[in-house]
């Protein structure tokens, strides 16, 4: 009975990383074909795009330093979560019509002067092991936590969101939140906890949470207000 008990704990954990993945992967579909279809990218913030960017860049170095424990899923996964965000920003920034409606003097978050060196100094402080990988690693769990800063400072200017950014939005905090029942899952079949991944999954968990409450909320009126 124990045995048996393990092993669906085993296959909710795969499912919970499935669906996690799949949650958001499907955010960067939302976000592409918002930007091509409306021909715009009114409401969105390329900082948060660059700071994602980052964050897989430095995430995903194990595709070149420790390759051999990759699997076919995973460089898949990596490859398009990178090729995603950089086209993503080269949409934003130089091809037209999209970038003609980029509001830069609204995306005035300063992402590269507080949100990077402040990952950097938690990750100093919470990290996984105190090597070169390890330590960029830690650093790419850190500025994700907070990477959504920019576009949630937009979106709060703005006040009334649109459907596909909401939605886009609600994907990304979703995901985070299957990850976290993926990782209870994993304590509870493994006794294995990254207190590094868990910690900065809760802080971004909680970084989303007020605009989760407001896209459940609005679910019914269609659309999705947001407080100064």
């Amino acid at each position: 009975k124990y045995i048996k008990n393990n092993f669906l704990l085993k296959d909710m954990f795969t499912v919970f990383r499935l669906v996690a993945d799949m949650l958001h992967l499907l955010s960067f579909v939302i976000l592409i074909l918002k930007i091509r279809n409306s021909k715009n990218c009114l409401g969105l913030s390329v900082k948060t795009q660059e700071l994602y960017l980052v964050v897989f860049c430095t995430r995903y170095l194990d595709l070149i330093l420790r390759f051999s424990d990759q699997t076919l899923y995973l460089v898949v996964m990596k490859l398009l979560f990178i090729g995603a965000t950089a086209y993503t920003i080269y949409l934003m920034r130089y091809e037209k019509p999209y970038c003609i409606s980029y509001d830069a003097m609204a995306d005035d978050f300063q992402h590269w002067q507080i949100l990077v060196p402040g990952a950097f100094v938690a990750a100093l402080i919470i990290h996984r092991d105190f090597t070169f990988y390890d330590m960029l690693w830690s650093f790419s769990i850190w500025l994700e936590a907070v990477a959504i800063f920019p576009q949630l400072r937009m979106l709060a200017k703005i006040k009334e969101v649109e459907n596909l950014t909401g939605n886009y939005m609600a994907a990304l905090g979703f995901y985070r939140i299957f990850y976290i029942f993926n990782w209870i899952n994993r304590y509870a079949v493994e006794g294995f906890v990254c207190w590094t991944s868990v910690l900065g999954g809760l802080a971004q968990a909680a970084v989303y949470g007020d605009f989760l409450f407001y896209y459940i909320k609005s679910v019914k009126d269609r659309k999705i207000f947001l407080p100064v």
